[in-house]
């Protein structure tokens, strides 16, 4: 089976999808998925996170699913702010491990989706780097002489 390439992102072709993709409507849930609207913020974040043309059908589908299951995440936390960490019991609520249940499930369906951290935002060591680098230059900034031109940050 072939393979087909990846479109380099820096090239004409690319520039002009992605005016394509800017002009065009935002992504909705497929029609056959009842989609609560208590989903849609989930929904809005989890699409932004990928260009508007790499998403096939199945992608929307499990996009959809993230995003319920991140409402559902969200109610449960409520739930548990408001009842309290432990039952009247003594035990731990029921909900905590339907929580966890609920965060695993969003995490395999973001790492599938490719819309996890590492997929958005590059390698935690490539973050590292660029963390260093910025206090090597916060630190050269407080440390510089006043009259040697430097960068500074317009309000």
């Amino acid at each position: 089976m072939k393979k087909t390439r990846n479109r380099r992102s820096d090239s004409l072709a690319a520039a002009v999808t992605a005016a394509k993709n800017a002009a065009a409507d935002s992504l909705q849930p497929p029609a056959h998925i009842d989609f609560p609207t208590e989903a849609w913020p989930h929904w809005l974040a989890i699409i932004g996170n990928r260009a508007r043309d790499r998403w096939n059908d199945l992608d929307l589908i499990n996009a959809a699913e993230l995003a319920m299951i991140h409402a559902d995440i969200a109610r449960l936390r409520a739930l548990v702010r408001l009842e309290g960490d432990m039952t009247q019991g003594g035990k731990p609520h029921p909900a905590h491990k339907l929580l966890d249940t609920a965060g695993r499930r969003a995490i395999a369906l973001s790492r599938m989706l490719h819309v996890h951290p590492e997929a958005t935002e590059g390698r935690s060591r490539d973050a590292g780097n660029a963390l260093n680098l910025q206090r090597e230059a916060q630190q050269a900034a407080t440390n510089s002489d006043p009259l040697i031109p430097r960068l500074v940050a317009v309000k």
